[in-house]
Formats: C-alpha cells, structure tokens, sequence
C-alpha cells in the first residue's frame, strides 16, 4: 500500500478519534422551570461545559410529574431539574432517583437538600404563595384588598378569584398542601368549600392567575411572588400580596434519574444546578434561593419574604399528595379550564 493512502488513513483515524473525544454529551432534561428563563440558565450552563447538550422537556409540575411516573420502566430523562421537591420525593419513593451527593453540597440552606445521605434531590429556589390583586379593577367594582387567605371567602369576591389546579400546577399544589398544614384538615376543606364559591376558574398554571390578574381578566390571582414581581415592574396595575396566616411554599430541585447512561454529564449539571453562580442566575426572579447569603432584593417584592414562608412538611405533603389531589378532583375540578 502507498505511504500516501497509508499516512491519509492514520490521519483520518486521528481526526475521527479527536471528534469523538469531544463530541457532546446529550442530556434530556425534564424541567417545569418558567420557559423565559430555560435559555438563560442553557447558555449559561453551556459556557462552563461546552461538551454537554441540554435538550428541554417543559411542562408544568403535575404533568410533569404524571410523565415521569408514566415512564417508571422506561425512563426518557437524564436528569429532572427545576421540579417541585414533593414531586421528586414521589420519584425517590419510587426508587427512580439516583442519589448524588453534589459538590459543595454543605453550602446550602438545609432546606433545600432532601435528609438522606447521600441526597435523591437539592433545590435550587423557592417559589412563595402570593396574591395578585388588579387595583384598577377592584377600584370599578368598589372591592377592597384582601389581607388574609380567609378574606378570599367573602362574598364581595364572588367570580373575581382564579388559582390554579393542584393536579396539574405545582403552585396549586403547594397552595392546597399550605392550607392543609396550617388550618389543619376539616378546617382547611371548609375553607376550600367557601372558596370554591367564589372561584371562576382552576387553571392549568401556576402563573397565568397572576397574568390574568395583570391584564384586567380577573382581580385576585392565587399564583406566586415571581409573575407578580414581573408584571408589576413592566407597568401592570397589581398589588402583591401576602397573606397574613403565612404562605406555602415549593422548591424548584434537580435529581438525576436512576439508570441514566449519561451519569458523569448528569453530575456535572447537578453539581452546576447548586454553584454559586447558578443560585445568582436564580436570583433574577426568585427572592429567595438555596445558597446562602446570595438573593438580592428583587424589584417590587419585600426584603422578608422568606420570613412570610410557613414551615413546609415536604414528606408530609408528598406522602399525602394522592389523597389530596383525589379529594380535591372530587370537589372542586367542575370549575377547571379545558386543558389544551
């Protein structure tokens, strides 16, 4: 064979071999992270590590959830990351994660880890109950602001409340799961009852209440502090509100699923998921994260919301969160948009 060919296919093996060498590592992630911020966080990440590829699957909390338990024996993702921590407690009861215990995993806010050790999950922020409540809206219909979650039951907001479905939204969830936690179980279904009378619509999201409250669809929108934040600093007319009994709370947390074949790549993001730079990523809409001395107060919310925070019995609410979600299908799904 010529020198030429035979010089021409060592080199050709060289070049394969260094494509290989740093080709990407594709990882599917499952999120329920709000779409505006999954390019962010993706070019980010990618900067650190170009030779990991995220490919999105996003969908909101309980579809979410509901796909990933669909597919127990057959698992798509790679890794889970931006999903309600009582979702991914759900998984772990499973056996579908996989524990890992991240780097620099200490730094956190305890709160943020699952207890095992090694951790199934770490959280990333948390995403606070709020009301949204339109004021030029209330101002036509002469209504006043609300102070408390009981305040919902009168009978001046009759048809003028939206909150989202616990089944299919995680800040529906957290919502239900808060009001069960603090009133306790028969006076938290009364008071669901007597919402439920005022309520003109369950929706699928758990922003869109407090979009519809920013554009002048409805006046009260049960949602959570990161769209309120949003639509008032772009100009909507909304107050934010608190309630006074204290407000629920989820962590958006990350997990790899058990089984990937992608494990080092799925660490590495995780490992990501909780840096410092990453909790300053989530610091642009979220008023409180799991690192420890970073949040920055965020435009429009108040210094304290993590005092506003109930303390949040996540395995309670995960290990109970089928008996919930079935008791509250019965009750009240009638009033629960189409889903699309």
């Amino acid at each position: 064979m010529p020198f030429s060919k035979i010089f021409l296919g060592a080199g050709t093996a060289l070049i394969l071999a260094s494509s290989a060498a740093y080709a990407e590592t594709e990882l599917t992630v499952y999120t329920s992270i709000e779409a505006v911020d999954l390019d962010r966080y993706k070019e980010t990440f990618k900067k650190a590590h170009p030779d990991i590829k995220i490919n999105w699957v996003r969908d909101s909390t309980g579809v979410m959830t509901a796909k990933l338990l669909a597919e127990k024996d057959n698992p798509q993702a790679d890794v889970v990351w931006g999903v309600a921590a009582t979702s991914l407690l759900l998984l772990k009861s499973e056996g579908m994660l996989e524990p890992y215990s991240p780097k620099n995993v200490e730094a956190l806010d305890p709160r943020f880890v699952d207890g095992d050790k090694p951790p199934s999950w770490v959280g990333m922020d948390a995403y606070v109950a709020a009301l949204c409540y339109n004021t030029v809206e209330a101002g036509k219909l002469g209504l006043t602001p609300p102070t408390s979650w009981k305040d919902l039951t009168k009978p001046e907001y009759k048809g003028h409340v939206v909150m989202p479905n616990p089944n299919s939204s995680g800040t529906g969830f957290l919502d239900v799961s808060a009001w069960l936690q603090t009133f306790g179980e028969e006076e938290a279904w009364s008071f669901m009852d007597a919402l439920h009378e005022n309520i003109a619509a369950y929706t699928h999201s758990g922003s869109k209440p407090c979009k519809m409250a920013a554009s002048g669809e409805t006046v009260i929108g049960v949602s959570f502090e990161f769209p309120g934040a949003k639509a008032k600093t772009s100009g909507a007319p909304i107050d934010i509100i608190f309630p006074s009994e204290g407000s629920g709370w989820e962590a958006e947390a990350t997990a790899i699923i058990a089984g990937t074949a992608n494990l080092e790549a799925a660490k590495t993001l995780v490992d990501w998921s909780i840096s410092k730079e990453a909790n300053e990523m989530y610091n642009v809409g979220y008023a409180v994260v799991a690192y420890p001395g970073v949040a920055k107060p965020i435009e429009n919310l108040p210094d304290d919301v993590a005092d506003k925070m109930i303390k949040n019995d996540f395995e309670w609410a995960a290990n109970n969160r089928a008996r919930i979600l079935k008791e509250w299908q019965k009750r009240y799904d009638a009033k629960s948009e189409p889903k699309s």
